[in-house]
C-alpha cells in the first residue's frame, strides 16, 4: 500500500484552530508519531501531505493545516493558504474543543465546506480534559456534521473517529477495482467455477458474474471452466492469473503452474470490500484457536442454506480438525453485526459481495477496537490448506509483510 500513487489515494484534509490537537489527532489516528506537537500556538505553518495507511481506510493522504485562527498578516497568509486546501481535499476532518462552541471562523468555515459540498467530519477532541457542551453538539447537528468525542491523549474514540471516516467518505471512494488492475490488456485470466449443490442453476453466483465483469471492462481476456477442466484451459495459453472458488483451492494449486498467479473470488473481495492485510493477518490467530473458543461466523447476506454450506458446515468442520477439539460458533447474518464481540477469539466473515466497503470496513474496524482477529471465508481456507503464501502472488507487497521468509526465497 505504501507504493499506493498520492492521485489514488484518499485526500483528508485537516483543519481546526490553533492549539486544538490536529496534529496530535494525526499521530492518534496513525498510531505514529507523524506530525510535530507542541503547546505553543502555531506549529503548523504551510500545509504537511503526509501519506499513510492507517487500517482499515487504506491508503490516505493527510493533510495537516495551519490553524484557522492564525493572526498577523503572516497569519492571514497562512489561513488563506490552509482554504485552498480544500480544493485538494475529497473529504475533512474539522477538530474541534469540547468545551467550546463553535466560533465565527468555524461556522464560517463549515459552511463553506457544505458550499463545496466536501464531506465533513467533526473530531470533537479533549474529552479527557473537558465536556463536550451542549452548545456545539446542538450547532454540529443543526449543520448536520457527524460529530465523534475523541481524545487525542488517550486514545479513547480514535476507532470510532476512523469508522464516522469510513462512513462519510465521499461516494465514489469505494468505487475500486476488483480484477482488472492486476491484468494488461489483452493478458488471460482463468476463472474456475465448480458446479456443485451451492451453485445456482442457470447461472452464476454474484463474484464470479463480478469478475468476469472486471475482466471484460479492462479488456482483459477470461476463459471459465471447472475444475477438472483445468488443464485443458491452460494448456496452449499464456495465463496470468488463475482465480479458483475457494472450495476448490487445493485442486487447483496443485494444477497451477508456478509462474501464474493464484487466488480465489473471495480474497479478490476482501482487497476491494475491505482490508486485505488485516483478514490475512487475522488468519494467523487460528492457530491461536483451542477446543471451546468461540467464534464468530458472519455474513452479509440471508442466502439459502444449502446441506454442505461453507459457513455452517464445511469452514466449521475445517477449524475444529484443524484445532482438535469442538468450537462454540455463534452465527449472524444480513445487516446486524453483533455488539459483544469481545467475548470470541475469531471472527469468520463471508466475501462481503452483498455489502460495500464501507460496511465492511465498519466491521473489520469494530473488530480491531474489540481486539478480535477477523478473517474471510477464502482467506481462511487458503490458510487451513497451508497455501495462503501462494493465494497472496497477485499481492506481493502483503505477501511480504506476513510472510517475508518464504517471499524473500522466491
Amino acid at each position: 500500500m505504501q507504493t499506493t500513487p498520492r492521485g489514488n489515494r484518499l485526500h483528508i484534509a485537516l483543519f481546526g484552530r490553533r492549539n486544538v490537537g490536529k496534529s496530535s489527532i494525526i499521530n492518534a489516528i496513525t498510531s505514529q508519531e507523524i506530525a510535530l506537537v507542541s503547546p505553543i500556538p502555531g506549529t503548523t505553518t504551510d500545509p504537511v501531505f503526509k501519506a499513510m495507511e492507517i487500517p482499515p481506510l487504506g491508503p490516505v493522504v493527510l493533510i495537516d493545516t495551519a490553524g484557522l485562527d492564525d493572526e498577523g498578516s503572516l497569519g492571514e497568509l497562512r489561513v488563506k493558504r490552509s482554504r485552498q486546501i480544500l480544493q485538494q481535499a475529497e473529504m475533512v476532518l474539522v477538530v474541534l474543543e469540547a468545551g467550546c462552541p463553535l466560533t465565527v471562523q468555524e461556522r464560517e468555515f463549515l459552511l463553506l465546506c457544505k458550499e463545496k459540498k466536501l464531506p465533513v467530519v467533526a473530531a470533537v477532541n479533549k474529552i479527557d480534559q473537558q465536556e463536550f457542551v451542549a452548545d456545539l453538539a446542538k450547532q454540529l447537528k443543526e449543520l448536520a456534521i457527524p460529530a465523534v468525542p475523541v481524545s487525542a491523549l488517550t486514545g479513547e474514540g480514535i476507532t470510532a473517529l476512523k469508522i464516522a471516516l469510513i462512513q462519510a467518505a465521499p461516494a465514489d471512494w469505494d468505487e475500486r477495482p476488483l480484477v482488472g488492475d492486476l491484468l494488461e490488456p489483452g493478458e488471460v485470466a482463468v476463472l474456475v467455477v465448480p458446479i456443485d449443490k451451492a451453485a445456482p442453476k442457470g447461472r452464476l453466483i454474484l463474484p464470479q458474474v463480478q469478475t468476469l465483469r472486471d475482466l471484460l471492462d479492462n479488456n482483459a481476456l477470461a476463459v471459465v471452466c471447472k475444475e477438472d477442466k483445468l488443464q485443458s484451459a491452460l494448456q496452449g495459453r499464456k495465463v496470468r492469473i488463475v482465480i479458483t472458488d475457494s472450495q476448490v483451492f487445493a485442486k487447483v494449486e496443485a494444477q497451477t503452474p508456478p509462474d501464474v498467479l493464484l487466488t480465489s473470488f473471495s480474497i479478490l473481495f476482501a482487497r476491494q470490500k475491505g482490508d486485505l492485510l488485516t483478514l490475512a493477518a487475522g488468519a494467523k490467530a487460528i492457530e491461536q484457536l483451542r477446543p471451546g473458543d468461540k467464534v464468530l461466523v458472519s455474513e452479509a447476506c440471508t442466502h439459502h442454506r444449502i446441506e454442505d454450506d461453507i459457513g455452517r458446515v464445511k469452514l466449521p468442520r475445517l477449524l475444529e480438525r484443524k484445532v482438535g477439539g469442538k468450537l462454540q460458533f455463534a452465527f449472524s447474518s444480513g445487516g446486524s453485526f453483533p455488539e459483544e464481540l469481545p467475548a470470541y477469539k475469531l471472527i469468520l466473515h463471508c466475501g462481503g459481495c452483498m455489502i460495500n466497503r464501507r460496511a465492511m470496513l465498519s466491521r473489520i474496524a469494530q473488530a480491531r477496537e474489540a481486539g478480535v482477529p477477523i478473517v474471510n471465508y477464502g482467506v481462511a481456507i487458503a490458510h487451513l490448506l497451508g497455501i495462503l503464501p501462494r493465494a497472496l502472488s497477485p499481492f506481493p507487497e502483503i505477501g511480504r509483510q506476513l510472510f517475508p521468509q518464504i517471499y524473500k526465497e522466491r
